[in-house]
């Protein structure tokens, strides 16, 4: 469904423009209903079309909350999860508290995850990425470093 990466802006009353491609997505499965709530691990929100967020949350629901980790995801995912629609210019006006959330100022990244699509800061986007790569490059040092190691 979702997939590839966008640059977007966000504007000074907040508000995220949606590439035309994602547009259509959420207009064919969802007339343009989404949902949005902030991602447990990292800095950045999560939008799904309303119909993939109903089969989100009645799995989240589904959860023994017996454990801690498991109620602080209930809590975040749909303590956080706001109902949002596009305007007829394929905008949508995103939550002080969840721009505040995931840093967004005035440019966003929008990255397609199949069901859904991150949001993120570009700042913070660009720096995930520098963080990504720093640790991809240690890891195949080490692993060169331990080939080096044994004897072939």
């Amino acid at each position: 469904m979702f997939r590839g990466i966008s640059s977007t802006s966000i504007d000074a009353k907040g508000r995220l423009g949606l590439p035309q491609r994602f547009r259509e997505i959420f207009l064919g499965t969802s007339t343009g209903k989404l949902v949005v709530t902030v991602d447990a691990l990292d800095r950045c929100l999560l939008m799904y079309p309303l119909s993939e967020w109903d089969t989100v949350q009645r799995r989240l629901e589904s959860l023994s909350n017996v454990h801690q980790g498991t109620r602080m995801l209930q809590r975040l995912l749909i303590g956080h999860a706001t109902d949002l629609e596009m305007d007829k210019s394929g905008r949508i006006l995103l939550p002080g508290v969840l721009r505040k959330y995931a840093l967004l100022d005035r440019k966003a990244v929008l990255i397609g995850q199949g069901n859904k699509l991150e949001v993120w800061s570009d700042n913070v986007w660009a720096d995930q990425m520098e963080s990504w790569q720093d640790q991809k490059n240690k890891t195949a040092r080490e692993n060169i470093e331990m080939i080096g190691k044994v004897s072939i």
